[in-house]
């Protein structure tokens, strides 16, 4: 199984964000889970990272040239994927990926995690995806899906696109269940 992170590259925030990122790392590599990340170096995709590889773990970045050439990847990933833009990038995630975790991060990482909710809506993307939900940092996302839900936005079955963790352990416990959605999500794709 592989999984892919999506994950903030800030490296100034709280301390608990970082924590979790490290005990998912550390978590994912010890039970033979692989890793794709974004490549970076810095924030909580590197402590991600660096949890991954101290505890023996397979990870793969997938990082943009340019992101490569500004010195922003990871350099003891060895396995490292460049590609032409973000959009590539996000592509090969998702094609190497059965199960999405969402850290929490900027707005790239809730871009990535968006377009993950869209390409499932839409029968593109079959695996599980986890929001992690430490210090409870997506509960405004959260509500904001449910309101969309509750204007006929998105559908009420749309809203087993996504499962909420608020711990690693609990993230890796989603993954063993591993729950599936539907079979044809494009039935109710049109509202």
């Amino acid at each position: 199984m592989t999984i892919c992170i999506f994950a903030s590259s800030s490296s100034r925030i709280r301390n608990e964000y970082a924590e979790a990122a490290s005990a998912l790392g550390a978590l994912l590599a010890k039970a033979g889970i692989n890793v794709v990340f974004g490549g970076g170096g810095i924030g909580l995709m590197g402590k991600m990272a660096d949890a991954v590889l101290v505890n023996g773990g397979k990870i793969t970045g997938v990082i943009p040239t340019f992101m490569k050439d500004e010195g922003w990847h990871h350099s003891d990933v060895e396995e490292m994927i460049l590609t032409t833009d973000m959009g590539e990038r996000k592509k090969r995630m998702f094609a190497l990926s059965d199960a999405i975790v969402a850290l929490p991060g900027g707005v790239g990482t809730l871009e990535e995690l968006t377009e993950a909710m869209t390409l499932k809506q839409l029968g593109l993307y079959k695996g599980p995806i986890i929001i992690l939900n430490t210090l409870n940092f997506y509960n405004s996302l959260i509500e904001f899906l449910e309101q969309m839900i509750e204007g006929n936005f998105l559908r009420f079955e749309h809203k087993d696109m996504w499962e909420i963790a608020s711990t690693p352990e609990e993230v890796m416990a989603l993954l063993e269940k591993k729950q599936a959605w539907m079979n044809d999500p494009r039935k109710i794709a049109r509202i």
